[in-house]
């Protein structure tokens, strides 16, 4: 009997953990629950370069050293509303093993045009014509997967779907991951919807 409460102690602080975490990451959805008709589809999203949960191609990676470019992504049912996008990739995986802390910040774009339904591959750095804002780790723009070798890392792809414009100055590489914070406290409670994509990464 004590022993299988120990396990169930072990394993609620795991799930513990790993909601600490997620919610550091990121902020709550708003509720926008709609009464007495049918519901929104969820905002769906994929790219052609591998499936979700699949293996993502080198070129989009830290293995193809400086060539590295961002995958074509592609978004559809899009919440009514939407007047911009946020992308986030980020590896979260790392910390769910040690202390609840954001992990690195692959890639953040903000202020995607609401009206776009995707993004070409081979972003440009920096801020682009439409007015999106992008910082990572190392650049203003992508930074692919770069887990070292052994188990496969679980990158993922975050897309939400905004009813506002967000208010907050495009960043440096250094200040990743303050930019990443103000924009995610911009975000609360004008989330309409968000999609994941997956993609596995190892040397």
């Amino acid at each position: 009997m004590k022993k299988d409460f120990a396990q169930v102690v072990r394993t609620g602080a795991v799930v513990l953990l790993a909601a600490t975490t997620s919610l550091m990451m990121q902020p709550l959805l708003a509720q926008r629950a709609q009464r007495g008709g049918p519901r929104t589809p969820p905002l769906l999203m994929t790219s052609p370069a591998w499936e979700d949960g699949g293996v993502i191609p080198d070129k989009y990676t830290q293995a193809a050293g400086s060539a590295a470019v961002s995958p074509e992504l592609h978004w559809s049912q899009v919440p009514p509303g939407t007047r911009s996008f946020v992308l986030l990739l980020h590896d979260p995986e790392p910390v769910l093993n040690k202390s609840p802390k954001m992990d690195i910040t692959h890639w953040l774009i903000w202020n995607i045009p609401g009206t776009s339904t995707g993004l070409p591959e081979g972003v440009p750095a920096g801020t682009l014509p439409d007015g999106s804002r992008q910082v990572s780790l190392r650049a203003n723009g992508y930074m692919g997967p770069g887990a070292p070798p052994g188990p496969y890392h679980h990158y993922t792809f975050e897309l939400y779907a905004l009813d506002t414009v967000l208010d907050v100055p495009q960043g440096t590489p250094q200040q990743a991951a303050a930019t990443r914070m103000a924009v995610f406290a911009a975000m609360d409670g004008h989330v309409l919807g968000k999609a994941e994509l997956v993609a596995r990464f190892h040397r």
